[in-house]
């Protein structure tokens, strides 16, 4: 028998994947401690949107919350997912940043990192990589999953290559909108194990309906970790539920070692949680759609682009933006849809379809990922948006974080004498009004959809580190405001002709 090692991501990626990253430490915790003793491999209780929701939404501190959820971990590995050199934001940071970021969460509570780069750039996880080992945690160094005419087999190993270059403890496939079919998983995972002879982890959402025989396949393959949820989160754009992996592998050679007694009690909390932040919910979450293997959309980004438009009564657009979104993807050189990477395309998508004219209006992200800001992409940029964006200028050819000066030593006197501790000062440099806001006691407490929708958009706070950038406005002033949502937060674009 092989004993499948289980992360569980009900906490984490479960919540953000179904309901908006909405819920709040002090029901999280009762779940951590029941979980605790299921006999998970390792839960994933940080990163990704929880840090951004726990200062946005929630009136949190993230730090606090890895703080107390640790305390409640006996048993059991606390994992986080990081993005790269954009660690839990939306832009690269840079690399002072990125390393006291790290040294700090270790310090909190993580034993295991996730790391990847949108884009499968290495050149953004390196410094992220090295600096976890440094401090002694387990790394799983990720591979972004998606299908594309450049994303090939051996693209896949050649990236797979290089992470074990890095000395990363296993690599994961991390198919964020479950697109990864049985016959590939299985392929996939074989090869990488040829290559690197490193574990492999298996991480996808059931957007398409595949994850489960998807892992089995992968299994067979000689997977070790597989990602799922417990029942109340898993499914629609989440992952696969444990019970139903746990009843399925039954009479094969993969053995889940779990306390199903266990789970069954977390599950009858969630689901209480489920009612209580119903409003959060969506059908387009909630739902296995097939289509999504064509128009390879993940889940929360499915969900943004629904609420752009019914904001401007346009969900009668709706059919038009989800064919705009794969021509804009191949405009861009095939960017895995993945944060911030399917923000800026979503949105892009939306403006092209409202104005009728195709990057008629450009988002200052499209601008900057053009320029290579984000990483080299996957395949060649079309000619028509490089005219648009590049107007005779040359994108950089260096990893991005390059071009950054440190920040810690730039923090405004006024930040430091409100912060109670260095993990205050990491918050500012990647949040830096919703940081303040909280540290002077005016940040919103659980809001729920009605007052997000009202707040104001956030203004810049010149001098810092803007950690969800402005968008390009169109070349005439004249015209009509759109508000976009763009990583989270709404902004203006001027567009003639609406």
């Amino acid at each position: 028998m092989v004993a499948v090692k289980v992360i569980d991501t009900t906490v984490r990626d479960g919540q953000q994947s179904l309901v908006a990253t909405r819920i709040k430490t002090e029901d999280i915790l009762p779940v951590v401690e029941i979980l605790d003793e299921a006999g998970f491999y390792a839960m994933e209780v940080w990163g990704g949107a929880t840090f951004d929701s726990c200062l946005r939404y929630l009136g949190e501190d993230p730090w606090e919350r890895l703080r107390l959820i640790k305390e409640k971990l006996h048993r059991t590995k606390a994992a986080m997912l990081l993005r790269g050199q954009n660690l839990v934001g939306y832009k690269h940071y840079s690399d002072d940043v990125v390393e006291r970021f790290i040294v700090k969460a270790c310090e909190n509570g993580v034993d295991l990192f996730r790391i990847f780069d949108a884009l499968n750039d290495v050149r953004n996880v390196v410094l992220a990589v090295k600096t976890a080992r440094r401090v002694g945690a387990e790394v799983h160094g990720d591979i972004v999953y998606t299908r594309s005419p450049v994303h090939t087999l051996e693209k896949y190993l050649e990236i797979a290559g290089e992470l074990a270059a890095l000395e990363v403890d296993a690599i994961r496939v991390k198919d964020m909108a479950g697109l990864l079919a049985p016959r590939d998983a299985y392929e996939l995972v074989k090869e990488i194990r040829r290559v690197t002879g490193l574990p492999v982890a298996l991480h996808c959402h059931y957007t398409c309906g595949l994850a489960a025989v998807s892992y089995l396949r992968g299994l067979e393959a000689g997977a070790e970790f597989i990602d799922t949820a417990v029942s109340p989160f898993a499914y629609g754009t989440s992952q696969p539920a444990v019970e139903a992996m746990y009843e399925a592998l039954q009479g094969t050679p993969y053995e889940l070692k779990l306390d199903m007694e266990i789970v069954h009690r977390a599950a009858e909390l969630l689901k209480k949680l489920r009612v209580k932040y119903a409003e959060f919910t969506s059908e387009a979450t909630d739902r296995v759609d097939p289509a999504a293997l064509y128009y390879q959309i993940p889940g929360g980004m499915m969900s943004n682009l629904v609420a752009q438009l019914r904001e401007y009564n346009a969900l009668d657009k709706l059919e038009e933006v989800l064919k705009e979104v794969p021509r804009v993807r191949a405009d861009l050189g095939y960017p895995p849809l993945v944060t911030p990477l399917s923000q800026i395309v979503g949105t892009q998508a939306v403006i092209n379809v409202l104005t009728g004219e195709r990057y008629k209006v450009v988002i200052k992200e499209l601008e900057n990922y053009v320029m290579g800001l984000y990483g080299r992409p996957p395949g060649e940029i079309s000619e028509e948006v490089k005219k648009r964006v590049l107007d005779g200028r040359k994108p950089i050819e260096c990893r991005p974080a390059d071009l950054l000066e440190s920040f810690m030593d730039k923090i405004p006197e006024e930040v430091w004498r409100l912060a109670r501790r260095e993990e205050d000062l990491l918050s500012y440099a990647l949040f830096p009004q919703q940081t303040l806001a909280l540290l002077k006691g005016e940040a919103p407490v659980n809001a729920n959809r009605k007052a997000v929708a009202a707040a104001p958009a956030p203004k810049a706070n010149p001098g810092v580190q803007d950690p969800s950038p402005r968008t390009v406005q169109a070349s005439s002033r004249r015209g009509v405001k759109l508000k976009v949502t763009v990583n989270g937060e709404q902004m203006e674009v001027i567009v003639e002709g609406l």
